[in-house]
This record gives structure tokens, sequence and C-alpha cells, in this order.
């Protein structure tokens, strides 16, 4: 069966050739006589691999030598619950609310200390990003909080919040890769890296070094706490290794493609192709204001449920998978995150313009 144009929201599209690497590699990884599924996290043969990655990464990055780089488990939501743990000194945070994930965080900041929605889109649907450019900056509060790129509604950060000096915590889960990063506007960067790094079950950290902390309180778990973690570099107990290694092949697959600027200038070619055709489309709508709009994740409807449903299921049926919208916005929502191709984004619109004339 042929490959199918795979736009899901995450897990998702990986590069073909990653794939194919990691398939040529499975029984026998550069001579080792095993997999990377099956080799000890102790070994040299592993510890290159994932000091590679790190380093691909930093390259990439172009992250400061005074950032640790720490590769994970238990997926971005577990940092909803760490960061407060770890970062929480006077017990105070202020979180900007653009969707459903940076809501989930700022609830469960709540549970370690006082958090305040300083910011909220909620009141359109999270269909756009709150002016930050004056914010009530708590004077007490440890960081500032945003997820940058919001996956469910398709709205990302054009600029940064106005922080008044205070440390800038960004979720960067969806977006991370897309476009070139000046990590020193961060004290920390996290991500999940399911959506356009690797296959789900790692996340990975960047943390500026002096924010990580010996004296944190006794509820915090050992695994929880940065300072266990970059102590050990990332190998205080067995991390995800194989997710790890896929990873590694990601940044060097980012590299060949010409590093950060370029994958910019591919995301807003493709993105470009959709939201011009949803701009001028009769039928089709995009669902967030223009200067607010996602290169990775792009919403839209009809505006009738049952020809959404229509389109959902005939695009399936063409090789257009995973387009149904997150089940608390509905309609649809096309991912093109790195690795989809720009054929993939100009047959979608071609299917899209088809089934507009049949329906008319």
């Amino acid at each position: 069966m042929a490959r199918v144009f795979n736009f899901s929201a995450g897990p998702s599209i990986l590069p073909e050739v990653v794939l194919k690497q990691a398939a040529d590699e499975m029984l026998d990884y550069k001579g080792s006589g095993q997999s990377v599924m099956e080799m000890s996290h102790r070994s040299k043969v592993y510890d290159d691999i994932i000091k590679e990655a790190e380093k691909d990464l930093r390259d990439l990055m172009k992250i400061p030598a005074n950032y640790k780089v720490l590769f994970l488990q238990g997926g971005a939501s577990q940092q909803f619950a760490a960061i407060p743990m770890n970062l929480m000194k006077n017990g105070v945070a202020d979180y900007i609310i653009t969707g459903q994930w940076a809501k989930k965080a700022y609830q469960e900041a709540k549970k370690y200390g006082k958090a305040n929605a300083i910011a909220s889109s909620e009141d359109k649907t999270f269909s756009y990003i709150p002016d930050c450019s004056d914010l009530p900056i708590s004077e007490d509060a440890d960081y500032v909080y945003i997820c940058h790129n919001n996956t469910i509604y398709g709205t990302a950060y054009k600029k940064l919040p106005n922080t008044k000096g205070k440390i800038l915590v960004a979720d960067m889960s969806s977006d991370i890769l897309s476009q070139p990063v000046n990590v020193e506007d961060y004290g920390l960067i996290f991500f999940g890296v399911q959506k356009n790094v690797g296959p789900a079950g790692v996340v990975i950290v960047i943390i500026r070094e002096d924010l990580i902390r010996d004296d944190l309180p006794d509820y915090v778990p050992t695994m929880l706490k940065y300072k266990t973690q970059a102590d050990a570099d990332s190998l205080y107990n067995t991390p995800p290794c194989y997710g790890i290694y896929i990873c590694g092949l990601v940044f060097k697959w980012v590299k060949q493609m010409g590093g950060l600027s370029a994958m910019k200038a591919h995301n807003e070619k493709k993105a470009k192709i959709l939201y011009d055709f949803l701009d001028q489309s009769e039928m089709f709508h995009g669902t967030v204001v223009k200067e607010d709009r996602s290169l990775m994740n792009v919403p839209f409807v009809t505006g009738n449920d049952e020809l959404d449903a229509k389109f959902v299921k005939e695009a399936t049926a063409a090789g257009f998978v995973n387009l149904k919208g997150h089940r608390s916005v509905g309609g649809m929502r096309a991912s093109i995150y790195n690795a989809m191709p720009i054929e993939g984004v100009e047959k979608l619109v071609q299917f899209m313009k088809d089934f507009e004339a049949n329906n008319k």
C-alpha cells in the first residue's frame, strides 16, 4: 500500500529518509550486532548516540553553553508539574492562557504555589493571541509561562510577551525546529517530541543552568528534579533510548535540509498554499485571526457539521488521513509539520477544491 499523507497533530509524520535509515539499522546498528532498541543505555555505543543527538540539537538551535539539554520521559504534560516544582522559589508564577495545554499547565501549577492567569484568549475560543505588550506581571513571579504554538487552535506567538524582566518558560511541543529560536530569550524551553522531532515517549528540556536548584521542597520526586537529570546527563535511569535515537536522526535530517532558517522558509511556503486557498474558498474557512496563524497547525471548517464529516471521510479514503479536528473544537485540522512535503499540501488543496466543486 502506498504511504498516505498524514496530517495528524501528534504522533505525527516523520521524514521518510529517517524511517528508512531506522529500518536499515533495526537489526544491526553500525556493526554493533544489535538493535538500538535492545542495547544498554550504559554502553559506549549508546552513549555516542545520545551525546551526538544533543550536539546536533545544540548546533541547530545555537544553544548556549550555560544551558543544559535534558532528554526525559513522561511527555510534555509531566513538565506541567515539574516546572512549578523546580522553578517556584517565591511560590508565584504567571500564565498566559492561549489554549487547552496552557490551561492544563496553569491548573497543575496551582497545586504547588500561586499561579496567576494574567491574560487569556478563551473568550473567543482561543482563536487569537492576547496583547502581551503590557501585562500585569506579578512583582514576585518566578516565571511567566506560554505555550508558543497552540496545536488544537492553530495560533502562534509572532512576538514574545514583555515579561518585564521575569524568566520566560515556553512549551514548544508543536513548533520546535520549525524556525530559528533565540534560546537566550527563555529560561526554559520544553517540548514533547512526537509532533516535529520523533516518536512519542520523549520530552526534551532546555534549561538555563542557574535555574537548576538543589534546595527543592522534600515533596519533589527525585525523578522530577532537573538537578537529578542534569547531573546524570539524562542517564539517571534508563532513558527512552530508541526514541532518542530517532530524534537524533531527525536532527541530522533538519541539518541536511539547511537548518532552521531553511525549515522556516519551507514551512512558510507550505502554510501559504493552504491559507491562500482558505482565504478565497466559499466553502472552507480558517478559524484563526490572520496575524496569529500557526505555520504548523491549520484548523478550518465548512460551517456545517455534516459536510465536515463527509469531507473527513472522503479525504481519508483519498489518502489524506487524520484531518479531523480536535474533539474539543470539531471541524478539520491539517498539521503540516517539518516532515510534511509541499506536495502533500498541494494535493490536499486540490482535493479541497474538487470537494468544494462537487458539494455546492
